[in-house]
């Protein structure tokens, strides 16, 4: 019948008799049976057969949901719920037993509604055989074994369920007799087992071998290590036959200082901790920030007062604990446990917002940094050594008379990389940085160059002689070079900080004097080279007066040095901008954890938990706090210890290098002290695998630092390293999508002497352009030896990182760059390792406008990155050098200033403009001609962009004249229309007659396109030559009129047409914006001869110690009007001013500030400095928006002039050529009165006559 039903869901055996045979046949039948879902067998002995059968059919059966067994013997239940459980049966099972006419009692249950499997009682078979059935099992989630007397071979079998099983969350244990290599078994399973959440093992007979190997897979034991388990989140072990002890505690304390993941931990009714135990397991909480629940109920160590404070200074600094059970614990009976429950109160509580940064405290910083910068051979370290006893000198007085022994072989071994010595003076921390003065170092240099506002000078160290071990003495040119170098590079990197910091501060020390019997006359053309040095740099940088002259040996004659460095370095901290007060207490704090830990670097996790625990200012103090502001609190402290040079941060990374010294001298001086000369082909093309770095930077490390080779590895591989130097931009990856990718190092390239150098394309129709960069100020700066190989490597990351830039090609030389994009061809070649200069060449199919543009969008900015200090100038080199590729010591000549360029074209008129030629010289060597000379059409040296930006400043120019003349304008369209670029024409040329016809008719179509182009553009310069002539005619005549306008105010006395400068490096500038409280400036006159005013050379002019509001107010508002028509003359190219165009540095600029000037009420800074400003005696403008009458501003101002220099005793005729080079004149046709210099005097007598007053 249950073969054949379809009807039948559910049936019910009770007190049936049918026994194992009957079962079997029972069984036989539901094998087939696809209806019933239930089955229930009560009161009946079917025993271990008859379960059998039942455990054959459940493997065949998928309909079955219910199975309810009441036996006589409880081992009826191993065969079916390992049947259920192997096959993943979602079937429901309870089966109960009776045995020896006890009461019912559970053996089995399982729900697999909720996946909780519970097993009551079990024999060891029994429970090995449920052990087996759970390996590949995925229906059961919660297993509660808790109360079954388990072994170890029952615990062999489920470390196999914990290694396969991929479901089960939940595993009770609890009171189940395990001893320690039951533990051990679990253990080895919770290494592989990545889904177990909970395990509890608590009331068993294990002891503390037990404890180190449970809690092992949750532990770290280095920085390099990972978690071997991070799923598991909660465990439970303890009870009264648990023997922790010393090793169980010391395991407890590595798992809570290291573990990421557990958030509960219970360690129940133990007896075997004692408080000291209870206070080392809290302590160890203190950096945790993981685990939440925290259970020592019922342990007996918990107890006494020094726990109690243990508790509350944890949960001082560690608010992620929201609860501990403390129930049954003597602390509890004490009455104590209420103030902890408060604290752990106090940590839900929210915290009041606070502001980042605001209310941190700030200081004079407590270190100094010194860099001690010289060639090699110099003897810097010998100082730094001599210096350093110096220090201690006073501990050991008699050191001041004795030189500093120094063998031989110690001489011959020079500094590798970069030496820091560190001195303590009072509580000031002085760090002596030894720059290392070979050439391959020089790369490392700018890495570790002092930041803007960064406590730190520099000592230039130079010998007088040229190696320490012969008597031939330098001579004041190589002396001076060598200064030279290292005082550019000094500049070159101090400008990164910024216009408002502070001057570097140099020191120069000349080493081995002893040497020098006598004084000669190379010595003293040194000091004479010396000055002149000074005085070139003067504004550059902060020169100490003195010149050390030392013996670098001796200490004693190193001791006005130390004094100097001591005294320096206290001046320099006070003047310096102040660091954070967090800052100072942070340096001890990590010198602590260094030595404590003998790490010379720490991760940022490991800084976190620095700063929760020792520093209240940088904690969390809630779990509701705001994380992310304490977090860029941390990170505001981290970058200023970078800045100030104590650390060295990779915030990317999450790295903090606390030995700079080791980082600097031994890691990063790997990279250029590799050998070429053993180098495979691979490596002579700069690249190298990872794996071959990372060995050769691991065992250059073991081999260097004696009894730090573990420390360093436990903290840093040699991955993090590589990383390092890629986010420092000393390497890249050749594929960054590929893990095991090459690395290109910079460093490892040669030079391509001897190579053909060629285009790799070549066709007439090609362009060729080139830009020639160079150092704007190349008496005071250079590219420093580090700037090529970081652009080398800058601008591959800034190409291929961009989604834009498909199929671009990049290739590497020593001091040349080539690449290729979208179909043009770039080379990027350096002037040789010191350089001022660098080229980009470039050969393209398409225009010169698509070219140039790629270049100024893409190649010189990434240049121009990374050089902030250094302000580079753009010229264009002649295309025939670029076509050609002529070699770089031939093309130094051959390029021309771009603004330079521009300004010639607007200084023809502008019938010409078009049509304008630049003449190039010819080159030759040792007679034998490399160039001819030549001419280039400007337009084929200019963008479209750059020709339309001259035509445009062109029309801007006489359009603003022309508003300021208020002449009328003529409706002309195409004078204020730009240019209109026209689409391609459409259409596809087809391969056939037709198609080429059609191709023809395009051809045609952008030839007349071009010629169309052309007219208009030779329309629109003749409509610009027509407005020109029109503006000339309409200033001459204005500048004439401002010129003889009130000729009879005061019968001109004095010549009214002056203007301010100020003297800047020896050169004069014009002021060109007046505020009240200027100081140190000069006034002067302008020559009045008509049509021909202009600046007098050599003028001594009038010294104005400071300008108050009163004088501001009183002829600021007139002289702006006059300055205008001075700065359009100047920008059209009318030479009305001869002399002051060179006065004037940014003339667009200052249009701007002359049309629309807010300095009449004399507003200290109102407008940036700079803006142009002169005297004039004033116009009558015809512009209806004049508010204020022109005659009084003119009254005004003239008064101004007439007591000011009255006061300076300058207003007889005599005074005023005396200091203006100025006479008064009449002409001789029109009666009127001018102010005229000597040389019109002369030339022109039979125009005028004198006329003194």
């Amino acid at each position: 019948m249950l073969k054949r039903n379809r009807g039948i869901k559910e049936i019910i055996f009770s007190e049936s008799g049918v026994g194992h045979a009957g079962v079997g046949l029972i069984a036989s039948a539901l094998k087939n049976n696809v209806s019933l879902e239930e089955l229930q067998i009560w009161d009946d002995s079917i025993g271990v057969k008859g379960a059998e059968e039942l455990a054959k059919m459940i493997e065949v059966n998928t309909k079955l949901k219910l199975l309810i067994i009441l036996d006589s013997t409880s081992m009826t239940a191993t065969p079916l719920i390992s049947a259920v459980l192997a096959r993943n049966r979602s079937m429901e099972v309870h089966i109960w037993s009776a045995e020896n006419s006890e009461k019912n009692s559970k053996v089995v249950e399982f729900v697999p509604g909720d996946g909780t499997l519970r097993i009551y009682r079990l024999d060891l078979p029994g429970s090995c055989r449920v052990a087996c059935a759970l390996g590949w099992n995925s229906t059961v989630k919660s297993i509660d074994m808790s109360g079954i007397r388990l072994k170890s071979r029952w615990a062999k079998e489920f470390r196999q369920v914990l290694e396969q099983n991929r479901t089960l969350k939940d595993v009770n244990l609890s009171n189940t007799f395990l001893k320690d290599k039951a533990i051990v078994y679990i253990a080895a399973g919770l290494f592989r087992n990545q889904v177990l959440e909970s395990l509890s093992v608590d009331g068993s007979r294990f002891g503390g071998v037990a404890v180190e190997h449970l809690l092992c897979p949750l532990t770290r034991f280095s920085a390099l290590q990972n978690q071997a388990n991070t799923t598991l989140k909660s465990v439970t072990f303890g009870g009264s036959k648990t023997k922790i002890g010393r090793e169980g505690v010391a395991a407890i304390q590595q798992m809570l200082i290291t573990n990421q993941s557990l958030v509960r931990l219970g360690i129940y009714s133990d007896e075997s901790l004692k408080q000291e135990d209870i206070v080392s397991i809290f302590k160890s909480l203190e950096s945790n920030a993981t685990l939440k629940y925290l259970s020592l109920q019922g342990c007996k160590g918990v107890d006494g007062e020094l726990v109690f404070q243990t508790i509350m200074e944890t949960l001082q600094v560690n608010p992620w604990i929201e609860d501990i059970d403390l129930t049954r614990t003597p602390l509890q009976s004490s009455g104590k446990t209420e103030a902890i429950y408060q604290k752990l109160g106090q940590n839900g509580m929210m915290e009041p917002e606070i502001d980042v940064l605001k209310d941190m405290p700030l200081t004079a910083p407590k270190s100094c940094r010194v860099f001690l910068c010289g060639k090699g051979y110099a003897g810097k370290r010998t100082i730094c050594n001599s210096i350093s006893q110096n220090f201690t000198s006073s501990k050991v007085p008699y050191l001041d008379h004795v030189k500093t022994l120094v063998s031989p072989i110690e001489q011959a071994v020079r500094t590798e990389g970069i030496r820091i010595k560190t001195i303590k003076d009072d509580d000031v921390k002085i760090s002596i940085w030894d720059l290392p003065g070979q050439h391959e170092y020089y790369a490392l240099h700018d890495l570790m160059f002092p930041g803007h506002g960064s406590a730190s000078f520099f000592l230039i160290v130079c010998s007088f002689y040229r190696k320490p071990q012969n008597r031939e003495l330098k001579s004041s040119a190589e002396i001076e070079d060598d200064l030279l170098y290292w005082l550019r590079f000094v500049i070159s990197n101090s400008r990164r900080a910024g216009p408002q910091s502070l001057l570097p501060n140099v020191t120069i020390i000349l080493t081995h004097f002893d040497k020098i019997m006598q004084p000669s006359e190379s010595l003293q053309t040194t000091i004479h080279s010396i000055q002149k040095l000074r005085e070139r740099f003067q504004g550059f940088i902060e020169f100490y007066p003195t010149v050390f002259t030392v013996d670098a040996r001796s200490s004693s004659s190193v001791g006005k040095l130390t004094h100097h460095l001591r005294k320096t370095s206290k001046t320099i901290i006070q003047r310096v901008p102040r660091v954070y007060e967090l800052c100072n207490d942070l340096i001890q704090i990590l010198s602590n954890w260094r030595s404590e830990n003998s790490k010379p670097a720490m991760r940022w996790k490991e800084f976190c938990e620095l700063c929760q625990v020792k520093v209240s200012a940088l904690r969390i103090r809630s779990r509701h706090d705001n994380v992310e502001k304490v977090e860029i609190r941390r990170r505001a402290m981290a970058h200023s210890l970078h800045h100030i040079g104590e650390v060295i941060f990779f915030e990317e990374l999450g790295f903090l290098i606390l030995d700079c010294e080791w980082f600097c001298g031994e890691v990063l001086s790997q990279l250029v002290k590799l050998d070429c000369r053993n180098q495979t082909a691979l490596e002579k093309s700069g690249f190298m695998r990872k794996k071959e770095l990372e060995k050769i930077l691991k065992g250059s490390l073991q081999s260097h630092i004696p009894g730090m080779n573990s420390k360093v590895f436990d903290n840093l591989e040699a991955g993090d390293l590589v990383r390092m130097m890629l986010k420092l931009e000393l390497c890249y990856e050749q594929d960054q999508e590929d893990k095991n990718s090459l690395l290109l190092i910079p460093s490892l390239l040669q030079e391509g002497r001897g190579r053909t150098q060629r285009w790799q394309i070549s066709m007439p129709d090609c362009t060729y352009t080139g830009l020639h960069l160079e150092c704007a100020d190349s008496n005071h700066t250079l590219l420093t030896p580090g700037f090529f190989p970081r652009l080398q490597v800058h601008l591959h990351n800034k190409i291929f990182k961009s989604q834009n830039q498909l199929g671009a090609t990049y290739s590497l030389e020593k001091y040349l760059i080539s690449l290729s994009i979208n179909g043009i061809y770039v080379r990027v070649e350096l002037g040789g390792q010191l350089s001022y200069h660098i080229d980009v060449l470039a050969c393209s199919t398409k225009n010169l406008t698509e070219t140039l543009r790629l270049l100024r969008q893409l190649i010189i900015p990434t240049i121009q990155s990374l050089c902030h200090g250094v302000t580079l100038t753009e010229n264009i080199l002649r295309p025939e050098c670029v076509k050609n590729l002529i070699p770089p010591r031939y093309r130094k000549s051959q390029f021309v200033h771009l603004q330079k360029l521009k300004e010639a074209i607007l200084s023809v008129p502008a019938e010409s403009m078009y049509d304008y030629q630049h003449t190039w010289s010819s080159v030759s060597d040792g007679g034998r001609l490399i160039l001819q000379s030549g001419f280039d059409y400007a337009r084929d040296l200019l963008s479209d962009d750059d020709f339309r930006e001259v035509l445009h400043r062109r029309y801007n120019d006489l359009h603003h004249l022309a508003v300021e003349l208020a002449v009328p304008l003529e409706d002309n369209p195409d004078m204020a229309n730009t240019l209109v670029t026209q689409g391609e024409p459409e259409g596809v040329v087809e391969p056939s007659f037709s198609g080429i016809a059609k191709g023809v008719e395009i051809v045609l179509q952008w030839l007349k396109i071009i010629e169309r182009e052309i007219r208009d553009l030779k329309q629109e310069i003749q409509g610009l030559r027509y407005y020109e002539h029109r503006m000339f005619i309409e200033l001459n005549r204005n500048v004439n009129y401002l010129v003889n306008y009130n000729v009879n105010v005061e019968e001109r006395k004095v010549p009214n047409m002056f203007y301010f400068v100020r003297t800047d490096n020896y050169t004069k500038r014009l002021v060109t914006n007046i505020v009240s409280g200027m100081v140190a400036l000069r006034l002067h006159m302008l020559c009045e001869f008509r049509r021909e005013m202009h600046v007098v050379e050599d003028q001594i002019g009038c010294e104005l110690i400071q300008l108050d509001n009163i004088a501001v107010k009183s002829f600021v508002p007139y002289m702006k009007k006059f300055m205008t028509l001075l700065t359009f003359a100047l920008k059209i190219g009318v030479h009305v001013t001869a002399g002051m165009g060179q006065m004037i540095p940014d003339l667009s600029r200052a249009v701007v500030h002359l049309v629309d000037s807010s300095v009449i009420n004399g507003a200290a800074g109102g407008l940036a400095a700079g803006a142009v400003g002169a005297a004039a005696i004033g116009s009558r403008y015809r512009s209806r928006n004049k508010s204020r009458d022109i005659q009084q501003d003119l009254r005004t101002a003239q008064q101004w002039l007439l007591d000011f220099l009255k006061e300076n005793r300058c207003s007889t005729g005599k005074e005023i050529a005396d200091r203006f080079g100025l006479w008064r004149v009449r002409y001789r046709d029109t009666g009127q009165i001018a102010w005229v210099c000597r040389r019109h005097r002369e030339v022109r007598a039979n125009e005028i006559f004198e006329m003194p007053i």
